[in-house]
């Protein structure tokens, strides 16, 4: 396995004082956002840098004289609502997609999406309680929504799936996000089965186990259980903040920057989970056919970026199976 880092972490500096902090970490790949959710600092856009060869060669330079990898292209969005974000969340994964042909990166970082729970409605719905009921005069709306939400996925994901192959992409590693309709490993399975047969050999999972961690799932179980469906992972902790879970379980809304009062938090790798979990961790996912980039994406607000850097490298430094 090799170290990488998903480049948003540094922020609004120039785009070659960014690769010179990677080199001088000690880190080897780089996964850059394109768009979407993330900041998209370094890349001006999927669009532009397709559409000017020049300026393609120039930032493709910058990498290849430092000796670095892309590890990924990372456009985390929601391409399945029916609003404004959602056509450009679509457009620009698409416009990832022959950005990374262009490039040569095999591999795309993105999320499923979610739709709404009904034609028309404009606010994504994420249902994750059982829809065993209501039921009214025969109907279930519950059950209608996720059977529309499904069909709004299958329809998306099978053009999209052949529009990234086409491209020379070989693995979409689905982050699973909460508040997405691919968050676990069943629904990841589901996606792969409404996708079909041929193309579903091209979905796989970005194992973010920090994601698992707060729904209250083991990710080292996941990692046995997705076997060669794991397509890239992150490094990535939580903890639990069991004085206030205790007490208010772990569906948490509020903002993350309320650290204090939250049930759980992102934080530093082996902030949360100790150093000898994270080596069963990355043992069990190259024994599960893994052998790929592990890209810290550092997220921790209870300490300074540098701090969380530095305390996340030197954990994972200690513990990916290299």
């Amino acid at each position: 396995m090799k170290l990488s880092i998903c480049t948003d972490v540094f922020g609004k500096i120039p785009f070659t004082e960014m690769l010179d902090k990677v080199k001088a970490y000690g880190i080897e790949a780089i996964e850059l956002t394109t768009g979407g959710w993330g900041g998209c600092f370094f890349v001006p856009s999927a669009e532009e840098l397709i559409n000017d060869p020049e300026k393609l060669k120039a930032f493709k330079d910058e990498i290849d004289q430092r000796g670095l990898e892309i590890s990924a292209l990372n456009c985390s969005g929601n391409p399945l609502i029916d609003t404004p974000m959602g056509h450009a969340h679509s457009k620009t994964i698409h416009d990832t997609a022959v950005l990374a042909g262009k490039l040569g990166v095999k591999t795309i970082v993105t999320m499923s999406g979610l739709p709404a729970g009904a034609p028309g409605d404009k606010t994504p719905n994420w249902i994750t309680s059982t829809i065993s009921w209501p039921e009214y005069d025969g109907v279930n709306y519950m059950v209608d929504a996720v059977n529309y939400q499904w069909e709004v996925a299958a329809n998306w994901w099978k053009e999209f799936a052949q529009f990234a192959k086409d491209q020379g992409v070989e693995k979409i590693a689905i982050e699973e996000f909460p508040c997405q309709l691919v968050y676990n490993v069943r629904s990841l399975m589901k996606l792969c089965e409404v996708v079909g047969p041929e193309l579903s050999p091209m979905i796989g999972m970005n194992l973010d186990p920090s994601h698992l961690m707060i729904q209250g799932a083991e990710p080292i179980a996941a990692a046995r259980a997705l076997k060669d469906k794991i397509f890239y992972v992150h490094g990535k902790d939580a903890r639990i903040e069991s004085r206030l879970a205790d007490v208010d379980g772990l569906l948490e809304n509020l903002p993350v920057d309320q650290s204090a009062d939250r049930t759980w938090n992102y934080v530093g790798v082996g902030c949360g989970r100790d150093l000898q979990w994270w080596k069963e961790f990355f043992s069990v996912c190259r024994m599960m056919g893994y052998n790929g980039y592990v890209s810290l994406e550092m997220e921790d607000l209870t300490m300074s970026v540098e701090a969380g850097l530095e305390t996340s490298i030197q954990a994972l430094n200690q513990t990916i199976s290299k």
